[in-house]
């Protein structure tokens, strides 16, 4: 994908920001713990006006929606009661979902999405639906975009408060899905967890535009893992709002001398590949957006090393730690031991301070009335 393909935009962009929450798994859905926690502490996070997500990414981006309104910002934009938000995604970090969910697929009545879906309800969503996230019509509250792949359609499916669809099947108002089978759509990877079918009562609205809207496309929807059609979550952000702010805990491939032929294991590895190709060619696209200025804001990821940011001071002592082992947490719906899930949020936090104090510079930081100082210390004892 060039930068002009992913160019796709209104005439004039919202001169606010928009925040990306990537995939990869319970290792995505952690390390985002800590990178919303350090914009939380800038008092940024109340200054988001768009949070959109894929994958392991919108299972810590619904529950952060479910509990917005009981988050108790103070004067300064900072929630008091963001713990609420690490408590429950760190309940759902140690409770394992997706070899279950395959087993009970394969040998009892019931789809694995379904059963992905049924746990995600069980310990964080309850019966919350979409209507359950904020109402961002008064312009201060952020939507909430959790995305999907339409595997019919071949593009981005979005669930969000105000309306789920894609512009090719057209756009339902207010859905009332579960925020579990929207989260569950979401992180259904390829191949053992996707698809997710979503059965469809309610009525589309009415458009011209849309020229997939015959029954075989609107009864029933083909969903697989956001990540398929976008990793890093990015399209619903980039295309309208000025200022983009990009969290990625995917991973990076690694070479393999000796790759399996059996056909299970090689469609994994395939992709794998075509993920990591397409993750590449919008970081890619987003970092010469931000060369050419055409947007302002900052990408941080799990791979970043502290000393690629080149700032003068060190105040977490990042200097001689090496991300790696974290960046290689397998991504999976698979328990987490506590020091692993502590060590993610530790780096979530370090690596979005050194992003914000390398690129939200001066200017942005009047734009939106925030000041970034240095951080006192991390989340965890022990760094990472």
């Amino acid at each position: 994908m060039s930068f002009s393909e992913l160019r796709d935009e209104p005439d004039e962009l919202r001169p606010e920001i928009g925040l990306c929450l990537s995939g990869g798994g319970y290792r995505a859905m952690v390390f985002h713990v800590g990178a919303l926690w350090r914009l939380n502490e800038a008092g940024l996070l109340r200054k988001i006006r768009r949070i959109s997500s894929v994958s392991g990414g919108s299972i810590t981006a619904a529950y952060l929606g479910l509990l917005w309104n009981e988050l108790n910002f103070d004067g300064a934009g900072r929630a008091r009661s963001y713990d609420k938000v690490v408590e429950g995604i760190r309940r759902m970090a140690s409770t394992s979902i997706d070899a279950g969910a395959i087993l009970g697929g394969i040998f009892l009545p019931g789809t694995i999405s379904d059963r992905v879906a049924r746990a995600y309800a069980k310990t964080l969503f309850g019966e919350a639906t979409l209507q359950d996230l904020p109402d961002d019509g008064d312009g201060q509250t952020p939507r909430f975009v959790i995305n999907a792949t339409n595997v019919q359609s071949a593009v981005l499916w979005r669930f969000s408060r105000p309306y789920m669809g894609d512009y090719r099947v057209g756009l339902i108002r207010n859905p009332t899905v579960s925020l579990a089978t929207a989260v569950a759509a979401s992180s259904a990877f390829p191949p053992m967890l996707s698809p997710l079918e979503l059965d469809i009562d309610a009525a589309f609205e009415p458009d011209d535009k849309a020229d997939l809207t015959g029954p075989e496309f609107r009864r029933r929807v083909m969903l697989s893992d956001g990540g398929v059609y976008d990793n890093l979550g990015l399209e619903t952000v980039f295309k309208s709002y000025e200022t983009v702010l990009v969290s990625d805990a995917g991973q990076k491939v690694a070479p393999e001398p000796d790759p399996a032929t059996d056909w299970a294991r090689h469609a994994v590895r395939i992709l794998d590949v075509v993920d990591n190709q397409v993750r590449s060619l919008r970081k890619r696209a987003l970092i010469a957006a931000y060369l050419s200025k055409a947007r302002t804001g900052t990408y941080w990821g799990i791979r970043t090393h502290f000393a690629d940011y080149k700032l003068q001071d060190d105040p977490l002592g990042c200097a001689g730690r090496d991300p790696t082992p974290l960046a290689e947490v397998p991504t999976r719906l698979s328990a987490m031991d506590d020091a692993t899930q502590e060590k993610l949020v530790n780096w979530g936090y370090a690596v979005t301070d050194a992003a914000l104090r390398r690129h939200f510079d001066a200017d942005l930081q009047a734009r939106f009335g925030v000041v970034i100082g240095a951080p006192e210390g991390f989340p965890y004892p022990g760094g990472y």
